[in-house]
């Protein structure tokens, strides 16, 4: 099989899993004192298992086809930077500035945890071996 058909194989299953699961995931809005959970839930998840696989592939020398199952494919379509931006403008455009920026301010921090917990997860794991 040829190299790009093998690299849209492990795009398609990883992208595949990833929106399916998001779907399965966001089908009920949640809301936490009117902050809109179910796409930082998403978001921050997904970060963390980014940092998670990245790092491992990093750390052990794997192949790159785990890049592009897990990190474009599966991460690239679960997250949804589309989905925060329209909602962080939604509360914004409804007047809701404080639980807007709360929103937005989480939605970056707390992906950005998830990245950095997900790589320590690994290091501390490899660390162990």
């Amino acid at each position: 099989m040829a190299i790009w058909k093998l690299d849209l194989l492990y795009l398609a299953i990883g992208a595949l899993s990833g929106v399916y699961l998001r779907y399965k995931i966001g089908s009920d809005a949640l809301f936490v004192y009117g902050v809109p959970v179910t796409i930082l839930f998403i978001n921050v998840l997904g970060s963390f298992i980014l940092g998670l696989s990245m790092t491992t592939v990093q750390r052990f020398g794997l192949s790159q086809n785990y890049v592009i199952l897990l990190g474009i494919g599966f991460c690239g379509s679960f997250t949804t930077m589309s989905s925060f931006a329209f909602e962080g403008a939604a509360l914004l455009d409804a007047g809701k500035l404080l639980v807007g920026f709360v929103y937005i301010v989480l939605n970056v921090g707390l992906s950005l945890l998830g990245i950095v917990a997900g790589r320590a997860l690994i290091i501390l794991l490899a660390g162990l071996l």
